[in-house]
């Protein structure tokens, strides 16, 4: 099969699992032998471009003529089977989905976020979940400026959202949502039932380090509210509290707005360890070294690959009760789940895999069997391809 992906890449500043998961996509299918060519724009770009363009990229989040004009040579050059739409923001729009229509060509959209109903695309407002535009149009968005926190950024976005919401229901021939519940919670979209499909985001195979298990639970993650730092802190602190003699220590992995913030907190503690921004094979070395990998988002995932990384290394991972999550995991089985945004409960977590390392090694072998039942990256390429089959034969 002949596929072109097309994405907008996110950021370098910061961990993207969209971008992981589109190229480990695009690795996958190569392996295979699909022909796979590659359409992306990189958010990196704005950065560099002169204060006219930039002036210019509100209007560019609507409609990205060069984005219409360029895929559209890219199709005629590729002719490909079908056309793989990951993310769109900023650079791309839904133009592209337009270009696609004019060529002829079948579309299949993997949803990575909220960002077809919610502005910010995370459902997260002031550090709490919220879903008041889930429903309807992004006007609570506008009103309170929930992009970056300025109304005059969230206009275009929310423009766009409500513009092409008509061309996001018709002119896409087969929608890929990562998890059950981001398909639940973004109903309202009302997109075509017969096109809708739930397939997890393919994590690959990696050997297990040769590593010993210690005396460790990993963050490993975007340094940011969302994500839960604030939470994790105020949840370590409180075990510490309960156990200060404790042996077991708290690794932090990651890079984002709250490095500084999470750096000054854990200069105090010598129980904290920060790693930094750590490639790929030593955040898995990380993992596999460690009693348990932890989760604690204030936002919903959508997937959350962390989960998923920790238990292809056989680690268990203990993550927030909400979002994606309750489908990954099974509480007692190959991990745990908590109370979200309970700082207190998460502190009871901890405390649990300090006093009971064997209960959390066989967590551990069973989140292995876990992943090679339910995540391993054969299935995932499977049904991938049966969606893009589906794409090819029932056209939008």
């Amino acid at each position: 099969m002949r596929i072109l992906q097309v994405h907008n890449r996110c950021r370098s500043i910061a961990p993207s699992g969209e971008n992981r998961v589109v190229a480990h996509e695009a690795e996958a299918l190569a392996g295979a032998g699909h022909e796979v060519a590659r359409f992306e724009r990189d958010s990196d770009e704005i950065e560099r471009w002169p204060a006219v363009k930039k002036a210019a990229l509100p209007a560019t989040v609507v409609w990205s003529r060069q984005a219409h004009r360029d895929l559209t040579a890219a199709l005629r050059e590729h002719r490909p089977g079908v056309v793989h739409v990951h993310n769109t923001f900023p650079l791309l729009s839904a133009a592209v989905l337009y270009a696609c229509r004019k060529a002829a060509v079948p579309v299949v959209a993997t949803i990575h976020n909220y960002k077809l109903a919610c502005a910010s695309g995370d459902f997260y407002r002031d550090g709490a979940v919220c879903h008041d535009c889930a429903h309807g149009l992004p006007v609570p968005a506008l009103a309170r400026g929930c992009y970056r926190g300025s109304r005059a950024a969230t206009a275009p976005v929310a423009v766009a959202i409500g513009a092409h919401r008509p061309a996001w229901r018709s002119l896409v021939s087969a929608y890929v949502f990562i998890s059950a519940a981001q398909r639940d919670l973004l109903a309202g979209l009302r997109l075509p039932a017969d096109r809708v499909f739930v397939r997890h985001n393919l994590i690959p195979r990696r050997d297990m380090p040769a590593v010993p298990r210690e005396p460790a639970v990993l963050y490993a993650g975007r340094l940011d509210e969302a994500k839960g730092l604030h939470l994790l802190m105020a949840a370590w602190d409180r075990y510490r509290g309960m156990s200060p003699g404790s042996e077991l220590r708290l690794v932090i992995a990651g890079a984002g707005p709250l490095e500084d913030e999470v750096a000054g907190w854990a200069s105090s503690r010598p129980s904290v360890e920060l790693a930094g921004l750590v490639p790929a094979a030593r955040c898995a070395e990380l993992m596999a070294r460690s009693r348990a990998v932890l989760v604690p988002s204030t936002w919903e995932e959508t997937f959350g690959l962390v989960v998923v990384e920790a238990m292809a290394m056989a680690t268990p991972p203990i993550a927030a009760g909400h979002g994606s999550f309750p489908e990954l995991i099974s509480p007692g089985v190959d991990g745990a789940l908590f109370r979200p945004g309970d700082p207190a409960a998460l502190a009871a977590a901890i405390a649990d895999v300090a006093a009971h390392p064997g209960t959390y090694e066989a967590y551990g072998h069973q989140a292995r069997e876990t992943y090679e039942r339910r995540f391993n990256p054969e299935h995932s390429l499977k049904s991938l391809l049966e969606i893009y089959s589906f794409a090819a034969t029932h056209p939008a």
